[in-house]
């Protein structure tokens, strides 16, 4: 026994301390290993979210995804093949500044514009696909957005292959004026064509998607589908109750209220969207059934 340990009474506590880190040790944490849920306000570690497809390993909620994190986690490993990849915008109305952040943009997100388009498999069943990014002006709508779709479109026309978008936008860009509002005919006009010639078409709608989009080529699909909790509307919630002056329900805009209002026609969780998009696929084969 220690000489000290004689005069410590029996019962007495010994006193805590609490340990204050370096500078250095708080940067031994790297930043971002940890992420916290905006719904539920659980922390999780980031790379477990990334695993479980972006969705909150407690309460389910839906964080945002790019398109090189869709092509990931829905497509077969090594299948997709991008087309059209080195279109990029002009500035047809000189719009101030506009170039620069079209430059801005890509440089963040690593894309030449907010849509992905390409081939690819799904359990081995052959798409053309096209994926919206918000990374890149927020998804909105321009030119070079609407003739990539198109041609994606035409791509699956051509191959006579299913075609699937997942849509997240702002809606029109502002800075193209009419010339991005006319995007909405023509994609529309590219899926009636499919769609009368038999082609199967798959709307995934993700959080947001709104304006210009939401009102045309997102809704138009054989199958209109979205995940969980996403935003889905044309006008905003603010605009819509001073126009019509009343109040909204809380859920209005959600996925769940249009699925109740019959604008969709499932909410489809991202950890089982392979599964139900591989039965719809196989059921559009020749002897195809359906197991949902």
């Amino acid at each position: 026994m220690a000489l000290k340990d004689l005069f410590v009474k029996p019962n007495q506590k010994k006193k805590k301390y609490a340990t204050i880190p370096t500078e250095t040790a708080k940067h031994d944490v790297p930043e971002g290993i940890m992420t916290k849920c905006p719904s539920c306000k659980k922390i999780m570690y980031t790379k477990e979210l990334a695993k479980n497809f972006k969705v909150c390993l407690h309460c389910g909620h839906h964080f945002q995804m790019n398109s090189r994190e869709r092509i990931d986690s829905f497509l077969d490993e090594k299948s997709f093949e991008e087309i059209n990849e080195n279109m990029i915008s002009k500035n047809p109305l000189d719009f101030p500044d506009y170039l620069e952040k079209l430059e801005k943009d890509r440089q963040k997100s690593k894309l030449n514009e907010a849509v992905v388009t390409g081939i690819g498999t799904v359990n081995g069943n052959k798409i053309v696909l096209a994926i919206m990014d918000a990374s890149f002006r927020m998804g909105s709508m321009g030119s070079v957005v609407g003739e990539k779709i198109t041609l994606a479109i035409e791509k699956a026309n051509e191959l006579s292959v299913p075609f699937m978008i997942f849509t997240a936008s702002g809606g029109a860009r502002m800075q193209e004026g009419a010339l991005s509002l006319m995007q909405m005919a023509k994609t529309s006009v590219a899926l009636k064509k499919f769609s009368e010639n038999g082609g199967l078409i798959i709307s995934m709608m993700t959080y947001p998607t709104t304006g210009g989009v939401s009102a045309s080529f997102a809704s138009l699909g054989d199958f209109n589908f979205a995940e969980p909790e996403a935003l889905i509307g044309f006008a905003g919630r603010r605009v819509i109750e001073q126009s019509i002056r009343e109040e909204l329900p809380a859920d209005f805009q959600t996925a769940e209220f249009l699925l109740k209002h019959g604008q969709l026609d499932a909410i489809i969780s991202r950890l089982e969207l392979v599964e139900k998009i591989t039965n719809i696929l196989e059921i559009h084969q020749p002897g195809g059934e359906l197991e949902w």
